[in-house]
């Protein structure tokens, strides 16, 4: 008799985009505008994106990818792309303020969780102080 074992495996990523030039120009609009966009460009990436939150100059993304998601380098970089021109298409605020239309400084941090409970970095995700 031969078993087959079906093993679902998730890399678990924290990710950090800092604004460029550190500038703090995300609010609460802003914020809640990436966490739709981030949403959405996950789900071409076979990805779940399972926690957000920022603060006025950087977000935190905790992110589920599966085997088929491709690199972490092209992942940051269409999320980093995609999420740019899409607030600069929505806010007029943001549109024009940096020279070449980038909205996010072009090195990010991008960790596997490794042995770290996810409930811990989820928290930790949360209790940043969200811009009013």
């Amino acid at each position: 008799m031969i078993h087959v074992y079906i093993v679902a495996i998730f890399l678990h990523l924290y990710v950090i985009f800092v604004t460029k030039y550190r500038r703090r120009v995300l609010g609460n609009s802003h914020l809640l505008s990436l966490a739709v966009t981030f949403k959405e460009l996950y789900l071409k990436f076979n990805a779940k994106l399972s926690e957000f939150n920022g603060e006025c100059d950087h977000v935190h993304l905790l992110v589920s990818t599966s085997p088929n998601t491709p690199s972490v380098v092209q992942l940051v970089n269409s999320l980093k792309a995609g999420s740019s021109r899409r607030l600069q298409r929505e806010f007029n605020d943001i549109a024009g303020m940096f020279s070449q239309n980038v909205l996010w400084n072009r090195s990010y941090f991008a960790g596997t969780c490794g042995s770290a409970p996810l409930d811990v970095i989820k928290q930790y995700i949360q209790q940043q102080d969200w811009p009013h």
